[in-house]
């Protein structure tokens, strides 16, 4: 069988979503100069490599999306030493793959070839159809007499399949200056998992030195000004795609990924973003625009409604998983304090989005339902904090620094929407459903409830597990103190003002593994020893679980 190519510019139309997958910070700094003169200053973000002028896959191969009969392929070919990320240089290059049912890739099952070229930063992508569900592949590319790595990927279940559990890892806020990413090679070791989530912020948009590890630069990225144009997003894109354990883990399972804000740039919303100065910095528009492309040319993601992340997998009867885009429609952020927090005109999803998910919700036929959201929705105030933690936490939460407590970024800021979203699982019996979120650089696990303000008197219709960042400043570093000081004051303070937080960890970093059975979704929390050492050791540090029906959250006390 041979599989036809899918361009990676080319955003799948709603008819084609649906038959595939059923539906901070102030930095003003120029553009980039010409195109001819990127290739010196943005070697960097390249090994170095001796054949110079043979074809190369110096960014590994990654796959995602999986689907009953079909995954898609990702690489970046290296025509020659000047067609570096963002270059706008270097030949058509015609890309072959393969794919097989074993990793000495003799039982083939497809191949097929396409034309890497610069109008794409010679990046490819394969939509492969025609396989298996519930199987491993492998799969290799090849260009001009050299080879990529050979690398596993895993199809989804059946869609009327009995599947006894599934595994997955998940991770979010992976800073490249701030810390190693250990956290994938953990993961990537594991060889136990279906398929891992970003939950966004896979890529950082700061200059160099402006957010790093308690101010300092553990290793630098390329480029070193804030990414605002094509060249500097797909330059970044490249930087982290040369990081070995990332690509470690990208050879190991399929991803399922979303964005967040700094794929784009801090605080985004449909008009512009906190970290965005416009005229200075350009238009919004083209900013955006930008990062959109060089993501979907980057990531081995399909574009699968209108150019965005939002879409549905399902892994057989066991679970569908709902991916928000919670940047592209969403109202700018409100000022604490205003009262436009409750404004229904005012939305986070879009009201397409919205009715979107809320379908999806409805219709879903499978135990579990699961939600990639890439901002907390359990709602979250912070207490009587002294002023020593407030201040911190403020600055985390990008909230004023006057004791108000609401994060206007996240689902608090958008209470309309999350409102009408509970509502429907409450007043339908929808259960079952568990939000997997990233971003506020900390570890949750909660329940969501109708009214927070009675509960748990009232009822909760959903649960939640916040996943903390691989690398970026959480509450101690932005504090300067031991790991685990801050949380072991700030937790149970915010526990006692928040009766639906059942656990909440302020200081680590790490990643998660999600297993799911018919009787329970867990969510199992690790712990990395140090961001800053290449080598850093992994360690469970607690488990929490929700026990299919209840919509709550429990403590168990060993990892599956």
């Amino acid at each position: 069988m041979t599989s036809r190519y899918r361009a990676p510019a080319h955003a799948a139309s709603p008819s084609e979503a649906a038959n595939s997958l059923s539906p901070r910070r102030r930095t003003v700094v120029k553009a980039a100069a010409a195109t001819a003169v990127l290739a010196g200053p943005l070697a960097a973000a390249l090994p170095a490599r001796a054949a110079a002028d043979a074809p190369a896959f110096l960014h590994g191969v990654a796959s995602g999306d999986p689907l009953p009969d079909g995954i898609l392929l990702w690489t970046r070919v290296t025509p020659t030493a000047e067609a570096i990320p963002g270059s706008g240089l270097g030949p058509d290059t015609e890309v072959s793959w393969i794919v097989a049912r074993d990793k000495a890739l003799t039982n083939v099952v497809a191949k097929g070839s396409t034309t890497a070229s610069a109008a794409s930063d010679h990046t490819v992508k394969a939509d492969i159809r025609g396989l298996a569900p519930a199987t491993d592949y492998w799969f290799r590319f090849s260009a001009g007499g050299t080879d990529s790595p050979v690398a596993r990927t895993r199809t989804a279940p059946a869609a009327d399949a009995a599947v006894p559990g599934l595994r997955f890892g998940v991770v979010t806020c992976a800073n490249w200056e701030a810390g190693y990413f250990a956290s994938y090679r953990h993961l990537a070791a594991r060889n136990d998992l279906d398929a891992w989530l970003h939950l966004g912020d896979y890529i950082y948009e700061y200059k160099s030195g402006e957010y790093a590890a308690r101010g300092t630069v553990v290793r630098p990225h390329a480029p070193t000004n804030e990414i605002i144009t094509l060249a500097d997003y797909r330059t970044r894109h490249g930087k982290y795609k040369t990081d070995p354990d990332l690509q470690a883990l990208h050879h190991k399972a399929p991803v399922v990924a979303i964005w967040d804000d700094h794929e784009f740039a801090d605080n985004a919303w449909s008009g512009g973003a906190v970290n965005h100065t416009e005229g200075a910095e350009g238009a919004w528009t083209d900013r955006k625009a930008a990062a959109k492309q060089a993501y979907f040319e980057w990531m081995p993601v399909r574009p699968a409604i209108a150019g965005t992340t939002y879409r549905r997998l399902r892994f057989g009867k066991l679970a569908d998983l709902s991916l928000l885009d919670l940047r592209s429609f969403r109202s700018q952020q409100a000022s604490s304090g205003s009262g436009s927090v409750d404004d229904p005109n005012r939305t986070i999803t879009g009201r397409a989005q919205l009715d979107w998910l809320k379908a999806n919700l409805k219709a879903s036929d499978t135990t579990w339902r699961l939600v990639g959201n890439s901002v907390m929705i359990a709602p979250f105030v912070i207490g009587s904090l002294t002023a020593d933690l407030l201040k911190p936490l403020a600055k985390l939460l990008d909230l004023p620094q006057d004791g108000i407590g609401v994060n206007t970024d996240q689902w608090d800021g958008y209470t309309h929407d999350r409102r009408e979203l509970l509502d429907l699982l409450h007043s339908n019996n929808i259960g079952n459903t568990v939000f997997l979120t990233g971003d506020i650089h900390m570890s949750w696990a909660n329940d969501v409830p109708i009214d927070a303000g009675t509960y748990p008197l009232s009822p909760s219709a959903a649960t939640e597990f916040v996943i903390t960042s691989v690398t970026s400043d959480n509450l101690d570093d932005i504090v300067k103190v031991p790991e685990g000081t801050v949380s072991a004051i700030a937790a149970p303070i915010i526990k006692a003002a928040n009766r639906h937080v059942h656990w909440v960890d302020t200081d680590r970093h790490g990643y998660g593994v999600l297993d799911i059975t018919a009787d329970r979704a867990q969510m199992d929390y690790y712990v990395l020893s140090d961001r800053t050492d290449a080598g850093a050791t992994s360690s469970w540090e607690r488990s929490y679980r929700t026990r299919t029906g209840t919509q709550k959250v429990e403590r168990t006390y060993d990892p599956v």
